[in-house]
């Protein structure tokens, strides 16, 4: 079979599915036959962890629905593949990529499923990622779980670093495994594979998308997201996962009538918009990335942005940290308490002791961090350091870091090289989008971040960025 479907966008997608070139149906053979081709097989990228034996009927309802007229929107018929750490309530399991909960079947949908499949998406399946969402080991590798193997970078399979946690999707979406997918992030985990990937990828404010029903590593900072290929399809990803749900405490302010987030999508995004430079911690990257770095920036100026200097942010990696260690034990111990009484495992001191049974097999990289968190932490959250540490996080974070930044030079958004931890130690949200590559074929990203509930904005500038910088190009499998 023929792939047609290469870096095809939603609106192509629902262009072609109107006019009879293709059907939901279609679509979804098509994207499953891509991932029979390059997931197990010839490179190999272990990218997607497991399919969905009903995508196909389910796209058949979908296009009785188109026949009749019936449209749910501009998510009707695409084929989308979700994180392994959040719940599907059907024949898929739900696991993190840890061999000790590769049996375990969700008792309902996560919220943002719920909307996916409201919003007329066919759920296509779940994607690999690094194991417990990059909370397990110390020295775990970017894309590996026990269950699901190494997941590697479709632009350098087995050379480049494939990014994580959310390397899974971010390796789908740019194999053109399907349309777009989501990914989840507490620190770095969507930006960083989209970074790695040439990819799109959004970081919400927490609190925009629920995150009820995904296994979690704190309560404070865990957020889904998009990861697509262009700042559009992110876009329309995004509307539909947002929501509130009065199972999750900070998606209530939400207000009762949220954006269409495409209709602030503009080419002329950049003209007049104050971007601020952060330029902490330029250490990190080496000569080819300053030079796309420095690129970027004389792009958006000669775009009619206002370039200023000296917007740089505090690093927060030791607070954050502590905060994500304390808070583990608690949000996991709660999440596994809702699986039922016929789950193997019910806490993390299960997990840790199945992991040491079996540790031939799920103890490639040991598992430090799980013991950490329970041997060193409470779970009640009532610990002093703790405490300290989230309030020194939100003095650095907000009244020292983002906002600060914001207010004093009267910015419309800051401006990275890759990603900086800041936002998502606050909950502020952040946008990655391609801006090149490295000699050896490695994508590099910039990022665009702001305030809280800023998404509207950050998406103009970032589509405008995208048109004057259309970096993204596709692998070569």
């Amino acid at each position: 079979m023929t792939f047609t479907l290469q870096e095809a966008t939603i609106s192509r997608l629902q262009q072609w599915m109107e006019d009879g070139t293709e059907s939901a149906v279609s679509l979804t053979v098509q994207y499953m036959q891509r991932i029979a081709d390059v997931n197990q097989a010839g490179p190999c990228l272990r990218a997607v962890i497991e399919l969905n034996p009903d995508a196909i009927y389910i796209a058949e309802k979908l296009d009785q629905e188109r026949a009749a007229g019936q449209l749910r929107g501009p998510l009707h018929g695409i084929p989308v593949l979700i994180k392994d750490n959040i719940n599907t309530a059907d024949h898929m399991h739900t696991s993190a990529g840890s061999l000790a909960l590769a049996d375990s079947y969700a008792p309902q949908d996560a919220h943002l499923v719920q909307r996916l499949r409201q919003a007329g998406a066919v759920i296509l399946g779940k994607t690999n990622l690094t194991e417990m969402a990059n909370f397990m080991a110390s020295h775990m590798k970017n894309g590996y779980s026990a269950r699901g193997g190494q997941t590697l970078n479709p632009y350098g399979p087995g050379q480049l670093d494939v990014g994580g946690s959310s390397s899974g999707s971010g390796a789908a979406v740019a194999a053109n495994l399907c349309a777009v997918a989501v990914g989840t992030e507490t620190s770095g985990s969507i930006l960083n594979p989209s970074a790695y990937n040439s990819l799109v990828g959004i970081k919400p404010t927490v609190g925009l998308i629920s995150r009820t029903g995904i296994i979690p590593i704190t309560y404070t900072q865990d957020t889904a997201g998009p990861m697509a290929r262009t700042v559009q399809d992110a876009a329309i990803l995004l509307g539909a996962l947002v929501g509130t749900d009065e199972q999750d405490a900070a998606t209530l302010a939400l207000p009762a009538e949220l954006p269409d987030y495409t209709a602030y999508l503009s080419k002329d995004g950049l003209r007049g918009a104050r971007i601020g430079i952060n330029r902490a911690l330029l250490d990190e990257y080496n000569e080819e990335e300053l030079a796309i770095m420095e690129a970027s920036i004389e792009a958006m100026r000669h775009a009619g942005a206002i370039i200023v200097e000296g917007a740089n942010l505090p690093h927060t990696a030791g607070n954050n940290f502590n905060v994500l260690l304390y808070e583990f034990k608690s949000a996991l111990n709660r999440y596994l308490s809702t699986l039922g009484p016929h789950a193997k495992v019910r806490t993390l001191k299960d997990i840790i002791d199945f992991n040491h049974l079996h540790h031939r097999d799920a103890l490639r990289y040991g598992q430090d961090t799980l013991l950490r968190a329970e041997y060193e932490t409470s779970g009640t959250l009532t610990e002093p350091e703790y405490m300290n540490a989230r309030l020194q996080l939100g003095i650095q974070a907000q009244a020292e870091g983002i906002d600060r930044v914001l207010q004093t030079h009267q910015l419309d958004a800051i401006f990275s090289p890759g990603f900086t931890d800041t936002p998502a130690t606050v909950g502020y949200p952040a946008i990655m989008v391609p801006a090149g590559y490295l000699r050896n074929g490695m994508p590099f990203g910039i990022s665009f971040m702001g305030t809280a509930y800023s998404e509207p904005q950050l998406l103009r500038i970032a589509y405008a960025f995208e048109q004057v910088v259309p970096a993204r190009r596709s692998p070569i499998l």
